[in-house]
C-alpha cells in the first residue's frame, strides 16, 4: 500500500505531466484558432520552414506549433499526447531532450532536403521523432519495460511509418523521415551504455 507522501508525489508528477503536455497542445489549438478566425488560415503559416531560406532557419522552432487547418491539427494532437506521455512517464529530462533533438533534426532535414518554394509546418515531425525514440529505445536499452512499450507503440502507431515515404502529395514526408531519424538518434544518445560483459 502506498504511503500518503508517495501518493502526493505521484499526484504532483501526473499534474506536471498534464500541465506540460496539455499546455503545449493548448498552444497548438490556440494558434490555429487565431489563424483560422482572424487570418482565414493564411497568415501564420508563413512562419513554417522554407527550405534553404536563411531567414527561415529560426522557424524550425515555430513550425511545430503551426498547422494547415483543424484536420491536420487533430491528426497530430492524439499521437503527440500519447507518445509524449510515454516518454515523459519515464523521465521529464528525456522528454525535453527528445523533443529538442527531434525538432532540430526534423527541421534541419526539411530545410536542407525539401523542395524549394515550399512551406513545411506542423507537429508531425516531432510525433514521428517520438515514435522513432520509443521504438528504438527498446532495442538500445534491452529492458523488458522498454521492449514492451516499443511493441505496444508499434502495434498502435506502426502503420504511420508509411509516412516517411513520398507517397502522398502535400505531405511533408521529409519532416516525418528526419523526425523519425532524430528519434532514433535520441534513443541512442539517451540510452545509458551497457557495461561490457
Amino acid at each position: 500500500m502506498l504511503k500518503k507522501s508517495e501518493n502526493q508525489s505521484i499526484a504532483r508528477t501526473i499534474k506536471s505531466q498534464a500541465q506540460i503536455l496539455g499546455g503545449t497542445v493548448a498552444a497548438f489549438w490556440s494558434i490555429e484558432i487565431v489563424d483560422q478566425v482572424l487570418f482565414a488560415g493564411r497568415y501564420l503559416d508563413v512562419f513554417g520552414i522554407h527550405p534553404r531560406d536563411l531567414d527561415s532557419l529560426v522557424n524550425i522552432f515555430f513550425a511545430p506549433f503551426l498547422h494547415v487547418g483543424f484536420g491536420h491539427l487533430i491528426a497530430n494532437t492524439v499521437p503527440f499526447l500519447v507518445l509524449g506521455w510515454l516518454i515523459m512517464a519515464r523521465s521529464f529530462k528525456d522528454f525535453f531532450w527528445v523533443t529538442l533533438i527531434v525538432t532540430l533534426v526534423s527541421g534541419l532535414g526539411v530545410w536542407l532536403f525539401a523542395p524549394t518554394n515550399t512551406v513545411h509546418l506542423g507537429a508531425s515531425g516531432v510525433v514521428f521523432g517520438y515514435l522513432g525514440y520509443l521504438l528504438l529505445r527498446g532495442y538500445f536499452e534491452r529492458s523488458w519495460q522498454s521492449v514492451l512499450v516499443a511493441l505496444g507503440v508499434g502495434f498502435l502507431f506502426g502503420g504511420a511509418l508509411w509516412g516517411v515515404l513520398p507517397l502522398q502529395a502535400g505531405v511533408s514526408w521529409q519532416a516525418h523521415l528526419f523526425g523519425f531519424l532524430g528519434g532514433v538518434l535520441a534513443a541512442r544518445w539517451l540510452t545509458p551504455r551497457r557495461p561490457a560483459s
